[in-house]
């Protein structure tokens, strides 16, 4: 990057592409329509397409990535002209299908992966007088994004993983104001959850895993229950201590029950599927999965990627991996 006295810098460059100058105010980058078709090598009404359906579709508000900006034209004067701030570019180089686009993706990717890897190392720098658990236990957690980044990279999860990393990413953004417990579990529902039954858990299972037989993606042993582990898990997740119930949330359940699914394997086959369908179902039961949007607040896609994360965890970050789950799907 180079900054210019007006405010414009160099952000990218493809190997064999244009040099565009773009403005950066607000802390952000803002491009034209015209400059993000030159940035991906395609046509404007491209862009114009993969804009109308971001928006649509509410990945991104408009108003909140876009904005009118005074640009001077070659012939003097002065036009405003729509910008689009840096959220909407990545959203748009995830869209378009062009080479360019791919080396955009894979030169993001690493960029991203080095942030998540190496950034918290700045504010380490920054917090040194708060360099304590709190720190240590978000940097176990970045490198979990990694090691799971790494190992999946073959199996196209690096998307997955970025959005899960990106939608989590305003805890990091504050991290010059970082509270000696900045990751824990606050502000969750306060009304009792409703209990997951044990043989409609059952019965849901045996459905999946008859679909699943007859796309020839599981075995006779997928969902076959390693003496009665799964029925002691689904205590578990009700038990109390003192009067009071240990997991008193609707998140704070869903999220042991994903992970205890995952972790503690009470199947023969199938526990990160079926561990994936249990923590679906539970918010279902509490109608909890969705936001007030009308959105899912998790995915498929990324519950895949997060299921692969607390596999790949170790049990000394089962805390961390918990919050973690808390407070992704506390959003509102």
């Amino acid at each position: 990057m180079e900054e210019t006295k007006k405010d414009e810098i160099i952000i990218y460059k493809a190997p064999k592409g244009p040099e565009l100058q773009v403005r950066m105010e607000g802390e952000t980058v803002w491009m034209a329509q015209d400059q993000i078709a030159q940035l991906f090598g395609t046509q404007r009404p491209a862009i114009t397409k993969h804009l109308t359906n971001i928006f649509n579709s509410a990945e991104l508000k408009e108003n909140s990535v876009s904005s009118i900006l005074e640009h001077t034209a070659k012939d003097g004067k002065i036009y405003k002209v729509r910008y689009y701030n840096l959220d909407a570019i990545i959203s748009v180089g995830y869209r378009v299908n062009s080479s360019r686009a791919t080396q955009f993706r894979i030169w993001a990717t690493r960029r991203l992966r080095d942030y998540i890897v190496k950034g918290y190392t700045v504010n380490e720098a920054r917090l040194k007088d708060a360099h304590d658990a709190g720190l240590k236990e978000l940097e176990r957690t970045t490198r979990l994004f990694y090691n799971v980044l790494e190992s999946q990279r073959a199996q196209g999860y690096e998307k997955d993983l970025l959005k899960i990393i990106t939608d989590y990413a305003h805890t990091w953004a504050i991290l010059n104001k970082y509270d000696k417990d900045e990751l824990k579990i606050e502000g969750v529902s306060k009304r009792v959850p409703l209990p997951l039954d044990y043989m409609s858990a059952k019965g849901y299972i045996e459905k999946f895993k008859s679909r699943l037989l007859k796309q020839k993606q599981a075995s006779s042993l997928f969902g076959q229950e390693v003496s009665g582990k799964f029925q002691g898990l689904l205590g578990n997740i009700e038990q109390t201590f003192g009067g009071k119930m240990l997991y008193p949330s609707v998140e704070e359940r869903a999220a042991h029950l994903l992970y205890f699914v995952v972790k503690d394997h009470p199947f023969a086959d199938g526990n990160k599927r079926i561990g994936g369908l249990m923590f679906m179902l539970f918010l279902v039961y509490n109608n909890f999965l969705m936001n007030k949007r009308g959105e899912r607040k998790i995915n498929d896609s990324a519950l895949a990627a997060l299921t692969l994360l607390i596999a790949e965890s170790r049990s000394t970050d089962k805390d961390v991996m918990v919050k973690l789950v808390v407070n992704l799907i506390n959003r509102k």
